[in-house]
């Protein structure tokens, strides 16, 4: 084993006085069980969910002290599984990272081996988690999208474009040849979006502001949500007739307010995306195609990369909404 220290960095969140706070402390290991393995963190990243769990969200955590961090990739350093051999280099995403289990935002996390996908030769440790949870979510609806879809049946939309599962989104459908229209909150995000590749982008409010009818004119081919809410609904009411609309987020809400129609008069079909726990057959397909011909260009445009020490005042944008596209957290100097 490698690890030359009896402790480890991890930024931890504690509840005080029914406050919680972060900060960066030493950790010790743990024994390790049957079937784990621990993997020494090169990187992390930060997600929507990540900034829930260190805001005291009971859905996500309940007990704490905790480690956030739902994504993590590295090297086996120790294996008490016949599924991975110390060496080996892991991406760890969703499953329970992060949410009851010690989590990505540590220089070593300690899982399930059946949680690890082996990394693929086409990709680094870096842009694994420029794509994360959040690339996989991306991956997960687009592979959807294709599966039913063509580039020629016309417009996909794509809301929340400059978050982390939207702009992957806009960025892999873009390299595929489909037309994105990428709806976003973010008057100045313009110039951004249309260099990952979008090539028309409709402001929230005015998605938000369509007329309040059962059925509206058809705008999209297809769309994917990652917000929910009103926006969803109007989005679903403006899809094509036999369109595909995926959706994987209720930052907005998670209620829905609709009438049938989009579904029996246009046939309409929603698709619910999970990533938490996407069967690992799928997972593979997904990050195989991430790490080849869905791995676009603007891949490092969508990052930010920030030290454990930072991850707290990132947080705070990310609940203030002030985060756009990735941010990659380094755990190895």
């Amino acid at each position: 084993m490698v690890q030359n220290s009896s402790t480890f960095k991890a930024f931890r969140i504690e509840e005080i006085d029914g406050i919680y706070q972060g900060s960066v402390q030493e950790m010790d290991f743990g024994t390790l069980n049957n079937n784990e393995v621990l993997v020494k963190v090169h990187y992390s990243s930060l997600n929507y969910k990540d900034a829930l769990s260190a805001s005291g969200n009971k859905g996500v955590t309940r007990n704490y002290p905790h480690t956030p961090g739902i994504d993590a990739v590295g090297i086996i350093e120790k294996s008490n599984s016949d599924l991975y051999a110390v060496g080996e280099k892991v991406i760890v995403t969703s499953y329970d990272l992060g949410m009851n289990t010690d989590g990505g935002f540590a220089e070593y996390i300690q899982v399930p081996a059946e949680w690890a996908v082996k990394l693929p030769e086409n990709i680094t440790m870096k842009e694994a988690m420029i794509y994360g949870t959040a690339g996989l979510t991306a991956g997960m609806s687009v592979l959807r999208l294709t599966e039913l879809i063509k580039p020629e049946d016309g417009k996909i939309a794509v809301s929340g474009a400059t978050g982390g599962v939207g702009a992957l989104s806009v960025s892999i459908l873009s390299k595929l040849g489909y037309s994105v229209v990428a709806i976003t909150g973010k008057e100045t995000e313009w110039d951004y979006l249309m260099n990952l590749g979008a090539e028309e982008v409709l402001l929230r409010s005015e998605v938000e502001n369509f007329a309040k009818k059962p059925l509206l004119k058809p705008l999209f081919a297809d769309a994917i949500d990652t917000v929910g809410g009103v926006i969803l609904e109007n989005i679903i009411k403006s899809t094509n007739a036999i369109g595909v609309v995926t959706c994987c987020g209720n930052v907005a809400s998670p209620k829905l307010d609709l009438t049938v129609f989009p579904f029996i008069l246009r046939g309409v079909t929603l698709i619910g995306i999970d990533s938490q726990n996407y069967p690992m057959k799928y997972r593979k397909i997904v990050w195989n195609k991430l790490s080849q011909e869905w791995n676009p260009k603007q891949l490092n445009h969508t990052c930010n990369e920030i030290k454990l020490k930072d991850v707290g005042q990132k947080i705070e944008l990310m609940l203030q909404g002030k985060l756009k596209g990735r941010t990659v957290v380094t755990l190895v100097e």
